[in-house]
């Protein structure tokens, strides 16, 4: 084999291994260029997770937030309205007990001495006591001495025992609500019997009965005005 014989093997090697170099360069480049392309992807998705999380978590927080002032508002509408009925029963409340005043008044004292009868048997019959004491206003005095002797004598024949012995009580009730005595103690008529040792005590006034009378009716009044209770 001749020099030229020789040159030409060994360019064709260096070809050869040129080519050879230049494939494997190919498959590192295009390999490399896979690997950053997925792990780009890989970064890319990740980030778009979070993105997503820290969107869904502050979604959230929006709603919560968007459901806290709702419920907030509604209680406070709600806390309205209960005010606003509270107010009108409070109202009726207030406009029957001025109507009570009417009961007592001169141009009624037949009925309302009456009343005091009644109130006075209702006492004792509830008392069941011998001796009492009995406590009016003063205004009304007159009255409930008047009725007094029948009230005792129809006491005796319906609980079917001696006739009881009842002081008139030398203090008496608060006088009837008025302009000049608006914030004081007052008292719209009735009577107050007590044992005479003050353990048991019937309170029959007018102001009290309306009392009892309205919160028994509650429930009723308030159903009559705004029909279905506010859960």
């Amino acid at each position: 084999m001749n020099d030229t014989d020789v040159s030409k093997q060994i360019q064709q090697m260096v070809r050869f291994i040129r080519q050879e170099a230049e494939e494997k360069a190919n498959e590192i480049s295009v390999s490399a260029e896979e690997e950053f392309n997925i792990e780009k992807l890989q970064l890319v998705e990740a980030e778009k997770k979070k993105i997503r999380q820290e969107f869904e978590r502050k979604e959230k927080q929006v709603d919560v937030r968007k459901k806290i002032e709702y419920s907030m508002q509604l209680n406070a509408s709600r806390i309205k309205v209960l005010q606003a009925q509270d107010d009108l029963v409070s109202s009726m409340k207030e406009a029957a007990a001025k109507e009570l005043l009417h009961v007592s008044h001169h141009h009624n004292h037949h009925i309302y001495k009456k009343l005091l009868h009644d109130l006075i048997v209702q006492s004792l019959l509830r008392l069941k006591e011998p001796s009492v004491l009995l406590r009016c206003r003063k205004d009304d005095v007159h009255l409930v001495e008047d009725v007094l002797d029948a009230a005792k004598e129809e006491y005796a024949e319906k609980a079917m025992v001696h006739s009881p012995e009842i002081i008139v009580d030398h203090i008496h009730l608060p006088p009837a609500p008025s302009h000049h005595n608006a914030h004081g103690p007052s008292c719209s008529g009735g009577v107050v019997l007590a044992s005479r040792d003050g353990k048991i005590v019937c309170e029959n006034t007018l102001d009290a009965r309306l009392e009892v009378v309205f919160r028994k009716k509650l429930p009723e009044i308030r159903k009559c005005l705004f029909g279905q209770v506010i859960a």
